[in-house]
């Protein structure tokens, strides 16, 4: 009898079946989840990374962070944390680099200490992630949130998630003196690589609702085949998304295939020195918002993408949570160690999930994929934004759904679920989406008599959350 032995061990240990998928569904998701986060390898660099000769992302000794050795780091530690998350929380939520974070530590808190002393404060918010989740704290906080709210953070995820692929495809841009957004150029699609965008949404729609195994890789694969095509023809070239060029990568063919990747920076991390530089008050500010950022980022994302995958329960509580909560906030840890800034739970995991991934089997083949992608950097960074972002959009429609599950005829319930859902795409944070949405909730509550039904818990977070908010002030008074 000729027993697929490998087969059937996987299917053991990541409950494939268990979880109503395949093999093959998660290999397929584990591609797609890579293909639309990617990009971090190539945008984390630009965020924290510096060159000799540029005045961008100096600290406070004028030092930068070499940009191909943070390309080199992000890999890495995205590659080895997605796979723990795998293979200990068996969960397909993909980590690496945190875009909230990473612009937070390259604006804010380099400027005023070292990038090792900045890098030491990611770790210490790590440390303290990890002890919230090893005491049970995060996941008591993550089963206290009504179900109407995770309700809301799942379709508000799906905005936000939508939003990020238009943004970075070009089909929203930014105005200069006008409203704040505008549709492509001018209000309009006036550039071919915009054009390619709109074209993946339709075919991925139609592949989607046709129900074609593979809809959003095949619509990726496609689309950078068409761009391809399209660079060949126009030579659009890096010009900026406003005058007709892509938005990041370039398609064409790469100049090599391999590039040894350089892991300088792991390990250059000065724990304690932001303290004796900027003191304690100041520095236990940066920490309470790095915290706070990380602890319900990630909370968020996976309370929408587990709901997405249908991974939780009745009450919207994913059972097993405690150990991708610990797994998440050791990305802290590690992403700080390594200079590539914290590392959290992806909200591009959904279009891996919407492509059928279950298990963690799915991060186990994006894990192995960003490991291999720190030799072969060449080859994904010809894949244009444009030609993967579409998945994006569509996923973001699949996760709009959870809409159905909240009450909107008793506004307050409406009130903090419509306000965590438009907060996150129009402030670009899903923290402070979950802040807003916590906060009318606790106010609604008490308005309505029905405060000491809320769990204590919920106040406390919600009470946290205007500190967060106004922390720019309480830093002025302090300072």
């Amino acid at each position: 009898m000729n027993t697929p032995v490998p087969r059937a061990g996987l299917e053991r240990f990541f409950k494939i079946g268990e979880r109503g998928s395949t093999v093959g569904r998660e290999v397929r998701g584990g591609l797609v989840t890579f293909f639309t986060m990617a990009y971090i390898v190539v945008l984390n660099p630009i965020i924290i990374g510096g060159m000799a000769g540029s005045d961008r992302n100096l600290d406070l000794t004028g030092s930068f962070l070499p940009s191909a050795q943070v390309a080199a780091v992000t890999a890495l530690v995205a590659g080895v944390m997605t796979l723990l998350m795998g293979l200990v929380a068996n969960f397909p939520f993909a980590i690496a680099a945190g875009l909230g974070i990473n612009s937070l530590l390259a604006v804010t808190i380099a400027p005023t200490m070292t990038w090792p002393q900045a890098m030491g404060l990611v770790v210490i918010d790590g440390v303290i992630i990890v002890i919230l989740g090893l005491t049970g704290f995060r996941t008591a906080v993550f089963n206290a949130v009504p179900p109407e709210l995770k309700s809301a953070i799942a379709a508000g995820i799906g905005a936000f998630i939508a939003f990020i692929g238009l943004v970075d495809a070009g089909f929203v841009t930014g105005t200069d003196g006008g409203p704040p957004v505008q549709l492509g150029v001018d209000g309009s699609i006036a550039t071919v690589p915009t054009l390619v965008f709109v074209i993946g949404v339709l075919l991925m729609g139609v592949l989607t609702v046709r129900k074609i195994p593979g809809a959003l890789l095949i619509g990726i694969a496609i689309m950078s085949v068409l761009s391809l095509i399209v660079e060949a023809i126009w030579g659009l070239g890096s010009m900026s998304d406003k005058s007709g060029g892509w938005a990041m990568n370039v398609p064409g063919t790469p100049d090599s295939l391999l590039r040894l990747p350089d892991l300088s920076l792991v390990g250059q991390v000065d724990l304690f020195g932001a303290i004796e530089h900027v003191g304690y008050l100041v520095a236990g500010i940066f920490v309470f918002t790095l915290v706070l950022s990380n602890f319900f980022d990630a909370m968020g994302t996976m309370t929408g993408v587990g709901k997405e995958g249908g991974l939780a329960d009745a009450d919207g509580n994913l059972p097993g949570i405690g150990k991708a909560l610990v797994v998440e906030g050791a990305g802290a840890v590690v992403g700080g160690a390594a200079s590539a800034s914290s590392n959290t739970v992806f909200v591009e995991s959904a279009a891996g999930v919407a492509e059928g991934a279950r298990t963690g089997l799915a991060n186990v083949v994006t894990g192995v994929l960003f490991l291999v992608a720190m030799f072969f950097t060449p080859l994904y960074e010809i894949i244009p934004m444009e030609a993967v972002t579409p998945a994006l959009v569509v996923v973001g429609a699949l996760m709009m759904a959870q809409v159905r599950d909240i009450d909107f005829r008793r506004f307050e319930y409406a009130l903090p679920a419509f306000l965590t859902i438009v907060v996150m795409p129009f402030t670009y944070s899903i923290a402070n989406g979950i802040g807003v949405g916590f906060i009318a909730w606790v106010v609604m509550a008490a308005a309505t008599g029905a405060a000491r039904k809320v769990h204590p818990l919920l106040w406390v977070v919600a009470a946290l959350f205007v500190v967060y908010f106004a922390r720019g002030p309480i830093s002025g008074w302090v300072g």
